[in-house]
């Protein structure tokens, strides 16, 4: 009695049973509304973790990590400039395990972007943008493009001297985009300097616009994924096609002959190449999820979120710096407003949205660094190299007035 009432409680909720029989190990996924847009099986190659380094799942888990304690962190702030400082004050030493709950915020929204950056180049040289994929490949460049929104519009949120003067800076580099670049700073700042409205602003960008779009993108995103032919794997060779399905025919035959003779034969099936999606890459991205999440509790366990003292417009910081993300176009601008303010962004948003478009070569997918790829590989690397310099000097050689200085 007890046994049917457990198995009535099971089927009405998982409406299968257990995952024991490759039946039920295919409904685990097209029955969950969490595994769904997972295919039922997944190449072998796809799944392999120095393939993937699992940058795209870790994306999503910190954005779901930043959504909770955004969440809980919501039930204290007050978005206005006379509290807002006050409120991350009591956050941080009068509500219970409030410190931790900021730091995993910070460390996550950190994370979050050095991840979505990662899996971009991950996917360029592994040349997983190449067709059918074409437009998920623009759509993960707009995902870049929103998570640096979500991070920037969070970090005036503390109302310290680093937030305020950071967004400052920030916009100030947004107003050097032609026509449209003053009217985009006004409407972020809701005025013409940071102020109580530009607080406000960001603070429901933060909170409810940017997540909304970005969890729109994202559904588009792994739908297709799924309906593009799943992870971007090495395209079966022809050959090796024509010389599997000579085998089973000949196997056919042989078997077939074999049994008018009244031979007792078994023929051993090779395996294929796709394995389960349950338990297979499930399995793999719990593992990887508990790993991400552990190494997050302990970075926040051990290392506090920066809150300086309270934001004062009349006080500029020497130097007063970007955002650390934004610190590579802040270094060029030094050198030059029209290059670090206009020309490099627009370049670089305009060459990755027509990537796909532009490099028709089909070899080379779903391997890392193929030599067929060469030249393009050299000049994305060599873009990639310059902005990790030109961001490392912006964090770690630039002094009072922008002169350069030595960490050390």
């Amino acid at each position: 009695m007890t046994k049917n009432i457990l198995t009535h409680i099971w089927r009405s909720i998982f409406r299968h049973g257990a995952p024991d029989t490759d039946k039920n190990r295919s409904l685990v996924v097209t029955s969950n509304i969490f595994l769904h847009l997972h295919p039922v099986k997944v190449r072998k190659h796809g799944i392999r973790f120095w393939y993937t380094i699992g940058l795209g799942g870790t994306s999503v888990l910190l954005f779901i990590i930043l959504v909770v304690t955004g969440a809980l962190l919501m039930l204290y702030y007050v978005p206005v400039p006379t509290e807002a400082y006050r409120s991350m004050k009591d956050i941080t030493y009068a509500v219970s395990f409030g410190e931790f709950q900021r730091n995993l915020h910070r460390w996550a929204a950190h994370g979050m972007v050095i991840t979505v950056f990662l899996h971009a180049c991950r996917v360029f040289y592994t040349g997983a943008y190449k067709p059918p994929r074409e437009f998920n490949w623009v759509i993960g460049v707009f995902l870049l493009l929103i998570t640096l929104g979500l991070s920037f519009t969070g970090y005036l949120l503390p109302w310290d001297q680093l937030s305020f003067w950071a967004i400052t800076v920030g916009t100030n580099i947004a107003g050097y985009a032609p026509f449209i670049g003053e009217k985009v700073k006004f409407l972020l700042l809701g005025g013409n300097t940071v102020g109580e409205g530009t607080l406000l602003r960001f603070y429901v960008l933060h909170c409810f616009a940017l997540p909304l779009i970005i969890t729109a993108f994202m559904a588009v995103h792994f739908w297709r994924i799924r309906k593009d032919g799943g992870i971007s794997v090495p395209p079966v060779d022809t050959n090796e096609v024509e010389a599997e399905q000579m085998s089973e025919n000949h196997e056919k035959t042989y078997g077939l002959m074999a049994l008018v003779e009244g031979e007792s034969l078994m023929v051993e099936k090779q395996p294929e190449d796709t394995v389960f999606t349950w338990p297979h890459l499930v399995f793999r991205e719990l593992l990887w999820a508990m790993f991400v999440i552990n190494v997050l509790i302990l970075i926040s366990v051990y290392f506090s979120a920066p809150l300086e003292e309270i934001a004062n417009p009349y006080k500029t910081p020497n130097p007063a710096k970007a955002p650390w993300y934004f610190l590579g176009l802040q270094e060029l601008v030094h050198y030059s407003a029209f290059l670090g303010g206009i020309l490099a962004p627009t370049l670089a948003i305009t060459a990755l949205i027509t990537l796909p478009y532009i490099d028709r070569n089909l070899r080379g997918e779903g391997v890392w660094f193929s030599r067929e790829r060469k030249w393009i590989q050299i000049v994305f690397t060599v873009c990639v190299v310059a902005l990790i310099v030109l961001t490392i000097i912006g964090v770690f050689f630039r002094g009072p007035s922008w002169s350069f200085v030595v960490p050390w």
